[in-house]
């Protein structure tokens, strides 16, 4: 190609960044405002470029989005990644932390399916006027997983 150094050579449009990440062009320019994603370099018609390493970069955010990683945690694995000498107890602990996050919030879900689940079967299924789950909506005194009355027998 004309005009093009070794190292631009291989650059490629944010639209193809996005294409090859699986992401959308609007959430690359929020990671470039929040600093997790590098200013690119721009062409002389202000198009930005990417390089291999955005890219690289990129997918590094992305699945750290996957596992549920947290901006900040993102932002501090990258800092962690960017510099390979140090020791690996920081990111151990990212991970810890999250892990905990993780179970607490499958420990909530749990508790929510069996909430649903109780307010399904009491429900007789008969008559709105009767119905157990729109009388638990109605008032938070009556979900059990918040010290609520014992459940009904059906």
């Amino acid at each position: 190609m004309p005009n093009q150094t070794p190292d631009t050579a291989h650059e490629i449009t944010i639209g193809q960044l996005a294409a090859q990440a699986d992401t959308k062009v609007q959430t690359i320019r929020y990671y470039e405002q929040i600093n997790l994603m590098p200013k690119p370099r721009r062409t002389a018609g202000n198009q930005r470029r990417y390089s291999e390493g955005n890219l690289h970069r990129l997918q590094f955010i992305r699945h750290g989005r996957e596992l549920g990683f947290s901006l900040d945690s993102i932002r501090d694995l990258l800092d962690l990644a960017d510099n390979p000498v140090q020791p690996c107890e920081d990111a151990d602990h990212l991970a810890r932390i999250h892990l905990e996050e993780v179970e607490s919030r499958i420990r909530r879900l749990e508790s929510l399916r069996g909430e649903l689940r109780r307010m399904i079967q009491e429900c007789p299924g008969d008559a709105v006027g009767n119905c157990r789950i729109i009388e638990v909506v109605s008032d938070h005194k009556l979900c059990t997983q918040h010290g609520g009355e014992k459940p009904r027998q059906p």
